[in-house]
């Protein structure tokens, strides 16, 4: 399982929130490419970007700040949050960034999801936010009617070979990841899975290590001192 360290973007700056909770933003760092050069130092295999202010306003916010931390580093980036137009895809992908996520979109839009994974295949990764098993867009801000499973099984359909799943009641909440709805997950749908949110020590990256996915996004845990990058990045490589 790769393990893929956050760092979240408000007004330029590494925040995280609480339950993706805009009114409880934390900042925590001087720079985003400082804490994005240690955890490659750290070994890291993969780093995960979110635009928040883009998520909410659909709009790029971020996006320089995130393409030149991009194009600093060796390893890839995957990066979200207001992606909503082939423009903003295209822009991204050209400018070193290797995989982006598209949520709202994905909900709303499927012609422009089916246009991109058509231009550009593995590099479309989608983003299941979900509040009480139901799909939510708009920077976790909108809830759908939409079942998660329902919608991963079409995201399949669509040809997607990776999503994102986050149970937004866990997120910056250091309480553990939702591992029914993961499994869950998992049993539906064949596609690489990455789960987000709750992570608190290596006891829950051992846990989602033992569902067999392909990947865990930390991002609290880590600034808040209860999960070493290194540590869980060993345990992640090994078996």
């Amino acid at each position: 399982m790769i393990l893929l360290p956050a760092i979240d973007i408000i007004d330029q700056a590494p925040v995280r929130l609480y339950q993706g909770d805009y009114h409880q933003k934390e900042v925590v760092g001087q720079s985003v490419l400082e804490i994005a050069k240690e955890f490659e130092a750290m070994k890291a295999q993969y780093l995960h970007m979110v635009d928040l202010d883009g998520a909410k306003s659909g709009k790029l916010e971020n996006a320089r700040l995130i393409c030149q931390t991009a194009q600093a580093l060796s390893i890839p980036v995957e990066v979200g949050g207001g992606i909503r137009s082939m423009d903003t895809v295209d822009f991204y992908l050209t400018s070193g960034v290797s995989r982006v996520i598209l949520g709202t979109a994905a909900l709303e839009d499927p012609a422009f999801l089916k246009a991109a994974l058509k231009k550009y295949g593995e590099k479309i990764a989608v983003g299941i936010d979900c509040k009480d098993g139901k799909v939510c867009g708009s920077g976790w801000l909108v809830q759908s009617d939409v079942d998660y499973l329902d919608f991963a099984k079409t995201m399949e359909d669509y040809g997607v070979q990776t999503i994102i799943f986050t149970d937004i009641s866990k997120d910056g909440t250091l309480a553990g990841p939702n591992l029914d709805m993961l499994k869950k997950l998992k049993d539906a749908v064949s596609i690489q899975i990455i789960a987000s949110g709750g992570i608190r020590d290596l006891s829950h990256i051992q846990a989602l290590k033992e569902l067999n996915l392909y990947g865990a996004i930390t991002g609290k845990a880590m600034y808040a001192h209860t999960l070493d990058l290194k540590e869980a990045l060993k345990l992640c490589k090994e078996g």
